[in-house]
């Protein structure tokens, strides 16, 4: 997913009826490496949201994750398209190119929330979706293990994604 040193995001996971969609920034060297989202063994994504669907994501195959987020009605993408990087962190992301956000949000009629992991996510995911009505904008701390609070304290800000899902 890289050429001349560009970066580029991974293709969104989402199904048509999802009510919620959560934007990183951009996936890390482990994550690009692997070819799948939140890859690097200390990120807390699939703890984070497992705990939010009452599941143990982390503990199923990663194509089972992806399958068991739709059917819970939750996608991934990212905000940034692609970017130049070196290594994992947003403070090194240089010249970001935007994914198409407003035209993801607009093909998903039963969206609720747009949820930010991170603090970049949030900053630029914000300004193109900015005047979108109907749907709450959410901040998340960072899943990732850069963003040096505990997983319980992330855990506890994470929880209000389950009161935009079903049941």
């Amino acid at each position: 997913m890289t050429d001349a040193g560009r970066k580029r995001a991974f293709e969104p996971v989402v199904a048509p009826d999802a009510q919620v969609l959560i934007l990183g920034s951009l996936p890390g060297a482990a994550s690009l490496a692997a070819a799948r989202y939140y890859a690097h063994p200390r990120n807390g994504f699939w703890p984070l949201i497992g705990g939010v669907l009452g599941e143990d994501l982390a503990a199923l195959p990663y194509e089972q994750r992806l399958e068991r987020l739709k059917a819970r009605g939750v996608g991934l993408w990212d905000v940034i398209a692609s970017a130049e990087r070196s290594g994992s962190l947003d403070a090194a992301i240089r010249s970001p190119e935007a994914a198409d956000l407003r035209g993801l949000v607009e093909s998903l009629p039963n969206l609720r929330a747009v949820a930010f992991n991170g603090g970049l996510a949030a900053k630029l995911g914000r300004r193109i979706l900015r005047d979108l009505e109907g749907v709450a904008l959410v901040d998340l701390p960072s899943s990732s293990p850069a963003h040096a609070i505990s997983l319980s304290a992330k855990a506890d800000s994470w929880a209000i994604l389950g009161k935009f899902l079903p049941g």
